[in-house]
């Protein structure tokens, strides 16, 4: 029996698309707010509290008030996006909508996105938002429908070794069963061109940027 969905938006303190944000928000469309250290204040600018704040602070400049407060020491071996990650896994979430994760240093980005793929290897479906796109990912066997536009770049990349059985359809380039490889650039820039599109792996996970 499958799960009811659950959704939990993470905020951390990178670029915040407080738009798009601010949209699901008042849909309704998150079940619990984490922010990450200095995420709080991305989340004050919207108006939103949320329902656990999570962090050393250091980047934050201080200790926030909000419903839960988890406060962690500036020295130790996870990252406060890792930790509110561990902390929605263990509540159970079926999706986990991450903001802030993309852009800014460029190590900061590299880590988050190799992070989210254990999370998304664990079982949740995990989307990182961006200022003008979205960075799903995709573990096989699975197939992701893409939201429907009449233009737009869309670029796949394996976040396995390997990742087979790969099939793109509903876009400008077709693949058809292939098998990507994480040291190619294969996958790269494909176009929406305003039809129906899904992306699909058999084993392995992949990486999609897609626009919102």
């Amino acid at each position: 029996m499958e799960r009811e969905p659950s959704i939990c938006a993470l905020v951390a303190a990178s670029d915040f698309n407080a738009e798009h944000f601010a949209a699901c928000q008042a849909d309704g469309v998150f079940d619990y707010v984490i922010a990450v250290d200095a995420g709080f204040a991305h989340l004050e600018s919207v108006g939103c509290t949320p329902d656990l704040a999570l962090g050393d602070f250091d980047s934050l400049g201080y200790v926030p008030r909000c419903k839960k407060v988890a406060r962690h020491p500036v020295h130790k071996d996870k990252s406060d996006l890792e930790l509110a990650l561990d902390r929605a896994m263990n509540r159970d979430f079926t999706d986990l909508v991450v903001y802030g994760a993309l852009g800014g240093r460029l190590d900061h980005t590299v880590a988050n996105l190799q992070l989210l793929a254990r999370y998304a290897e664990a079982g949740a479906n995990v989307t990182a938002i961006g200022l003008d796109s979205a960075a799903r990912y995709i573990v096989g066997p699975d197939v992701y429908d893409l939201p429907l536009h009449d233009a737009g770049t869309v670029s796949v990349f394996a976040m396995t070794p390997e990742a087979h059985g790969v099939i793109e359809r509903g876009m400008e380039y077709s693949i058809d069963d292939e098998t990507l490889g994480n040291r190619t650039t294969r996958g790269l820039s494909n176009e929406l061109i305003g039809q129906e599109a899904a992306i699909a792996v058999e084993a392995g996970t992949l990486l999609v940027f897609h626009p919102l």
